[in-house]
């Protein structure tokens, strides 16, 4: 697998683009942010009238111009706007608008693995992707460091498309850490399935299912909050630093003998069955269908498990332990006012 650094890229040459970011959300603001403060001098935002975010936007130095307007004027289009309606976006505004031999660009690759948009056969389609949420990208990039990236080139029409995707890249503090060269089915598939089976679907699932089966038990919720969701935190920033083995080093030998001994009456073969059927989902492209499929019904399902999410009994209990602990909310990632 190919990994690229800065002394790979050469960010000159996105410097000497017209970059068009559309979406100025968590990963818009630090894009935008990074790629000024690394020199590229015309950098606007592309946001639909009456967008909330242009306000923040336009605080912050940037011209807010509509997707329509921004796709005529743009060499580089980045579009880090949702999944659910970047197919509506690119064919009602960028593809009736875009130069001939300009980049689009995405920081995931779903619409474009899947079929949903499919390009105009004269532009350029990369993909950037931060490992990570925009606010770190962001921090990061101010503290001298950067967050790797994963880089694809979906069409190439101008022969050029993996150098300005390189350089994007640069520009973005990317490849201070490290840009690996992936294809958009790999980024789009691999990502999907974190997400479902470990990072949110799989790990929430967990979380909550040990609350309820303390409180069940006649346990106090907040010894079960504590147990099953706050020190979640502890295990996975030993685990994200030095790995598992590091983590086990670093937790009690009663708990090390406990995660080998016990852990695969939980995490089994069944478990990992049900991992293999809901990847096939997602490579066949079922879970997109549906998901598109929600969002043009106006997303009930979404709205009705968010909102009995929400009213999980740890959710209560969690928000007032939180209030005991202030330094929690000292450095916060996401700041509402400002992304």
């Amino acid at each position: 697998m190919r990994v690229y650094y800065d002394r790979d890229a050469d960010v000159n040459l996105v410097k000497s683009k017209k970059v068009v970011v559309v979406g100025y959300g968590s990963q818009g603001h630090a894009h935008a942010m990074n790629m000024r403060d690394s020199g590229v001098k015309e950098v606007k935002i592309a946001l639909r009238p009456g967008s909330a975010s242009a306000a923040k936007a336009e605080a912050a130095g940037f011209e807010v111009m509509s997707p329509a307007d921004a796709a005529k004027w743009g060499d580089i289009i980045m579009v880090l706007t949702p999944d659910e309606g970047q197919r509506a976006l690119y064919y009602n505004d960028l593809e009736p608008n875009m130069k001939e031999g300009a980049a689009l660009a995405f920081a995931h690759g779903l619409n474009i693995h899947f079929g949903l948009i499919e390009p105009r056969a004269d532009i350029d389609v990369f993909m950037i992707a931060p490992k990570g949420p925009g606010h770190t990208v962001r921090s990061e990039y101010e503290r001298g460091a950067g967050v790797p990236s994963l880089l694809a080139v979906h069409a190439n029409p101008t022969g050029n498309c993996h150098d300005i995707g390189l350089s994007y890249g640069s520009a973005i503090g990317g490849a201070r850490a490290g840009i690996i060269e992936t294809t958009f089915r790999e980024e789009c598939e691999t990502d999907l399935f974190g997400e479902q089976a470990v990072l949110c679907g799989g790990l929430t699932r967990l979380m909550q299912a040990g609350f309820d089966t303390l409180v069940e038990a006649g346990y106090a919720p907040e010894m079960a909050y504590f147990e099953c969701m706050h020190e979640v935190k502890l295990i996975v920033d030993l685990v994200y630093e030095g790995g598992i083995s590091d983590m086990r080093y670093s937790v009690s030998n009663t708990a090390e003998y406990g995660d080998l001994s016990t852990g695969d009456r939980i995490i089994d073969d069944h478990v990992k069955e049900n991992m293999r059927s809901l990847l096939a989902d997602i490579q066949s492209g079922r879970f997109v269908r549906e998901w598109m499929t929600e969002c043009e019904v106006g997303q009930p399902s979404l709205k009705a498990m968010r909102r009995s999410s929400s009213e999980h009994g740890s959710e209560e209990v969690g928000a007032r332990l939180r209030a005991m602990m202030p330094w929690l909310s000292e450095n916060k990632l996401v700041d509402k006012t400002k992304n």
